[in-house]
């Protein structure tokens, strides 16, 4: 597995919460009849966006980020977005964090299944840094922090070889390869099947370098063409486009990695762990856990944290506070599904005590500083409490 696959994983993902969360404040910015104010101003929402990208681009935080290590799991990098997010004077709890982080990961996932080729990676991160730059371009302190971010990433991964940016392809594969949550989006432009597998489509531009397929040459020893045939390739496949520029500033020529949140639709944007859903469009009233991360989702309360005389706010990503509640106690009954079961049904004493002695060494493996169950992550965490 790469070592270098962390950064790119938490700039991109990092990257689609804040879209999410700025599609939501504009949207937000008047009532629902257009009559007043809504709950958040202008100044709220760039004051959120100065926090997040603050915080998630400082020079401490970064640093450590860019040293080569192991991906890290679900968990961790769940946790260590939680915290980024409450750098601002929002507030998730357990069960809306968990959606939005599901909509991050199917994103970035249907970024990476059709990046055309495995070093275009970097231009899908470059179009994250480039709008999260846009979202910060009124303070210029927080913007030589995302240019100071990109420089150093150029310097990493420009030099890289082909065959790294292949196995780093890999990794983020095998990181995405058990998920497979339904967004209704993806599922209204067809880009997504009803078990949560993508439909990729067989037709496009072709990579950057490459011929178009159809086409067998043959040739003789001395390397002359002597022969042409042509194959059906079962695809409608057209000419490269020009290549995209890997520099701080430039036309990236692809447009993976870049928002796909508008303000007409907010409530297309919603997820379901269903693992298969009907073929007709009738409303399933039993799916109390359907999301819908863009919908009305903003009360206001005070802040943790924060001083007593600053106003802070929750946000709640399910439609009403009841549908909140009923996830966050699915989420408890699920989990006791999966309680672990100790069986005994051995009834010699010489074989438990061979059990007991293989388990006991278990938990001492647990406890190794070499563990990265366990102990991978923690600086991360605690540079985030320092923030």
């Amino acid at each position: 597995m790469s070592v270098r696959t962390l950064p790119l994983v938490f700039i991109n993902l990092g990257g689609e919460m804040l879209y999410i969360l700025d599609q939501r404040l504009q949207a937000l910015n008047t009532s629902e009849d257009n009559s007043e104010k809504g709950v958040w101003s202008e100044n709220d929402r760039r004051r959120v966006m100065n926090d997040i990208v603050g915080a998630m681009f400082s020079k401490d935080f970064m640093d450590e980020l860019l040293k080569p290590q192991q991906l890290y799991s679900h968990r961790t990098l769940k946790t260590v977005l939680t915290r980024l997010a409450h750098a601002s004077i929002m507030r998730l709890n357990q069960a809306s964090m968990d959606k939005l982080y599901e909509l991050m990961v199917m994103a970035f996932k249907y970024q990476v299944f059709l990046c055309p080729r495995p070093k275009d990676l970097l231009l899908i991160t470059y179009n994250h840094i480039d709008t999260i730059r846009g979202f910060v371009r009124h303070t210029p302190v927080v913007v030589n922090q995302v240019d100071e971010t990109h420089r150093k990433i150029i310097e990493v991964y420009s030099s890289l070889p082909e065959g790294e940016f292949q196995l780093l392809r890999q990794t983020l594969l095998i990181f995405f390869q058990d998920m497979h949550v339904r967004v209704s989006l993806f599922l209204k432009n067809k880009v997504q099947n009803p078990n949560g597998r993508f439909a990729l489509s067989a037709s496009g531009p072709v990579p950057h370098g490459i011929d178009v397929p159809g086409l067998i040459r043959m040739f003789d020893r001395k390397g002359r063409e002597v022969s042409r045939s042509e194959f059906p390739t079962g695809g409608s496949y057209t000419s490269p486009i020009r290549e995209g520029c890997f520099e701080l500033h430039g036309d990236r020529v692809i447009r993976l990695g870049m928002t796909m949140y508008t303000g007409n639709n907010p409530e297309e944007t919603h997820t379901s762990k269903a693992s298969s859903v009907k073929k007709d469009d009738a409303p399933n009233l039993l799916a109390k856990e359907e999301l819908n991360l863009l919908a009305r989702l903003m009360g206001s309360m005070k802040a943790e944290n924060t001083p007593e005389t600053e106003t802070g706010f929750r946000i709640n990503l399910f439609t009403t506070d009841q549908e909140e509640e009923y996830a966050g106690a699915s989420e408890g009954a699920a989990q006791s599904l999966f309680r672990v079961i100790n069986i005994q049904a051995m009834q010699d004493e010489q074989a438990a005590t061979q059990l007991a002695r293989i388990a006991g060494q278990f938990a001492e493996g647990d406890k190794l500083p070499e563990d990265l169950s366990s102990s991978k992550g923690d600086d991360l965490l605690a540079m985030m409490d320092d923030l």
